[in-house]
């Protein structure tokens, strides 16, 4: 079947029609034809987002996600493909594991779930992971990553780094020092933090392991990729590495981008997220950085949790937040809705750098004859509600409930196949 996409503007420019055909962009202009017709007048046509950094607890921990709800969740927030996180039960250290996973997720069909391998095994930071199997398997792992854990020994991060370089694999570095922001630590250390008596986390934590990375990635002439950046030092290191000619690439979450850790004064456990929220300088940084290009792209660091490991004293509560359907909605807010960014600059930061990165092959391509049809649309004029009980993900710890949020995905289409039509799952397209 052709699917004609009728009057969207690709990527806020010009309207035009759309034809694809298995699952391919075959023709661009006005007056097409096709067997099927999606009216996408008013609407923004986008290439597939990619996200760098999605939790989907699979194996291990189906009851706070699995990879069938989280792919729904992407799928319905513009997402072609997703990186599934390796802090699984049992850890993806192996081929095995990471090729169960790519399994499930073409099983499911909603994105593409690339999975991320561990750079140590068990997450133990002690020995390196089986990165070569990975590497080779069917699930051709690119991205490798302890997140959750930082690689704090600098020989092991050294040798890691060594290893992904000949198949172009990158290190995706949980920056925190862990002896600067130990296990306790859960608020930005600040006088809000002393003020609540909240164990602080300094900022020099995430910037001094940015700078020992960065300068261990030139030396090795290797890919380093910073996970979630959250504080105005970091991003400067950044910028300092990148116009030395350090292959160093970054990404900052939705969360980052709007919350600030003001928020925590009353204590919920739904604002604890790691690295946690930052004052409203830091914020303000992080949305100059993602502008003007040293923060490369945005990744939602999608974390659900069950309500028992959650619902706590903020202490004791578990790390993240969910943010996969938000993200869109997010960046309109703090970026276009700011004039930081426009439509093609949101496909730039959130489809074609995450693409590239992650070296995922068709994704992130251009709007022309010929590319993947892995798109999006958005209604850039629409506003929603974040009620967490409609969310598809099983994971209710959203920071935005009951806030209005501005732009919708009204459809995605993975290769073609529409995943979500008119704001909700294609019925042919609800994962089991």
């Amino acid at each position: 079947m052709t699917t004609v996409i009728r009057g969207a503007a690709l990527l806020g420019a010009k309207p035009t029609d759309v034809l694809i055909d298995d699952g391919v962009i075959v023709s661009m202009g006005r007056g097409l034809t096709g067997d099927r017709d999606i009216d996408a007048a008013g609407l923004v046509l986008l290439p597939g987002f990619v996200d760098l950094h999605t939790h989907l607890r699979e194996p291990g921990r189906e009851d706070a996600e699995t990879i069938a709800t989280g792919s729904a969740a992407a799928a319905l927030g513009g997402f072609t493909a997703v990186h599934a996180m390796a802090n699984t039960t049992p850890v993806a250290d192996s081929a095995e594991i990471v090729e169960q996973v790519a399994r499930r997720g073409a099983q499911v069909g909603l994105v593409d779930v690339r999975p991320v391998g561990a750079v140590s095994k068990g997450l133990d930071g002690e020995t390196l992971a089986e990165i070569g199997n990975m590497a080779r398997s069917a699930a051709a792992v690119r991205v490798f990553s302890d997140d959750g854990r930082c690689v704090h020994d600098s020989r092991l991060m050294r040798r890691a780094l060594e290893y992904v370089k000949p198949f172009g694999g990158v290190i995706a570095q949980h920056a925190q020092d862990p002896r600067l922001a130990d296990h306790a630590a859960c608020a930005h250390e600040g006088e809000l933090s002393g003020r609540l008596g909240l164990a602080g986390w300094p900022a020099v934590a995430e910037e001094s392991i940015i700078a020992r990375d960065v300068m261990l990635a030139e030396h090795t002439g290797s890919r380093l990729h910073v996970c979630h950046v959250s504080t105005a030092g970091s991003v400067e290191v950044i910028r300092w590495a990148k116009a030395r000619g350090i292959a160093v690439t970054a990404e900052v979450t939705p969360h980052h981008l709007l919350l600030t850790c003001d928020v925590l004064s009353g204590y919920d456990p739904v604002y604890k997220v790691n690295p946690p929220l930052r004052p409203a300088a830091d914020v303000e940084a992080l949305r100059a950085g993602l502008a003007d290009g040293t923060i490369d792209a945005v990744a939602t660091d999608h974390a659900p949790h069950a309500a028992h490991d959650k619902d706590h004293a903020f202490g004791d509560a578990a790390f993240g937040m969910v943010g996969l359907e938000t993200a869109l909605g997010v960046v309109a807010e703090t970026m276009v809705g700011t004039g930081l960014l426009d439509w093609a600059g949101v496909a730039d930061r959130m489809s074609t750098r995450p693409a590239a990165i992650g070296r995922v092959a068709g994704q992130g391509a251009a709007l022309e004859v010929g590319a993947p049809a892995n798109l999006t649309l958005v209604d850039p004029a629409a506003a929603w509600t974040v009620v967490p009980a409609g969310l598809a993900s099983k994971g209710r710890n959203t920071p935005f409930a009951g806030r209005s949020l501005p732009a919708t995905v009204v459809a995605t289409l993975l290769r073609g196949h529409v995943t979500v039509l008119d704001g909700a799952l294609a019925e042919a397209a609800v994962p089991v």
